[in-house]
């Protein structure tokens, strides 16, 4: 496939995600293929031990669309999901959980919005109780308020990983470790346009989840603590005009 013809990418970051990942990219498959766009998968493995790395092998043998690619260190979900957005070639770029609770029947309507905006991001706030339990619904939701009012953000979920986004909205971005809960503020950081929309949640079936209340509401408060003094200190200009030889 020409690289340079593909418009979508999707990106899963993936750790000991074996009985999901063939009907994940099954379902992704039925829902990019009808937008006749040139696309493809990228997974990155996080040093997966149950069997999803071999799992990946074959798959990519049956469908063309997807790369993989192993990390040689255990590095976590910032590093496992910036590897994949770092080695992804389309225009559009999105990026999903491999557990499937994110349904990838929800990316057209995550493009649709990317008309008026350079960065969707889904919400599941409606859907929550539909695929979570409750101590998971009350933790996130005391982590999303606890995260807006130091931050200054809007974000009513920004712990949802399903999101679409311009490529140009990460090329100036700095990834850390805990970064994939911030990256819609990071973006507008850019000075680009980010805006939600609702989407479905559903109940995890197979797996483990590797997230608790300890890393979702005190792991991450340090990382909200450093977002906070980036925004107060980041800084964005514009050259007016330009004079000299070769205009620098």
């Amino acid at each position: 496939m020409n690289a340079t013809a593909i418009e979508l990418s999707v990106v899963l970051p993936c750790h000991n995600e074996r009985a999901n990942l063939r009907p994940l990219l099954e379902d992704i498959r039925a829902a990019v293929e009808p937008l006749g766009k040139p696309w493809e998968i990228i997974v990155t493995d996080d040093c997966s031990d149950d069997g999803s790395w071999e799992t990946l092998r074959e798959l990519a043998a049956q469908m063309p669309q997807l790369r993989a690619q192993r990390l040689a260190a255990r590095g976590g979900q910032s590093v496992a999901l910036w590897a994949g957005i770092r080695a992804a070639r389309g225009r559009v770029i999105v990026t999903l959980d491999a557990d499937r609770q994110n349904d990838p029947a929800d990316i057209p309507k995550l493009l649709d919005a990317l008309r008026d905006a350079d960065c969707v991001c889904g919400s599941r706030v409606a859907a929550r109780r539909q695929g979570d339990s409750w101590v998971r619904v009350l933790s996130s939701r005391i982590a999303n308020r606890v995260r807006n009012a130091l931050s200054g953000e809007t974000i009513s979920d920004a712990g949802c990983c399903f999101r679409a986004f311009r490529r140009e909205c990460v090329a100036e971005v700095k990834f850390f470790r805990g970064a994939h809960r911030f990256l819609p503020t990071l973006i507008r950081m850019e000075g680009f346009r980010v805006v939600e929309v609702p989407i479905r949640h559903h109940p995890r079936t197979a797996g483990r989840t590797h997230y608790g209340i300890g890393n979702r509401l005190f792991r991450a408060f340090a990382d909200l603590l450093a977002v906070r003094w980036m925004k107060k200190r980041f800084f964005r200009y514009s050259i007016a005009e330009r004079i000299g030889d070769g205009c620098l």
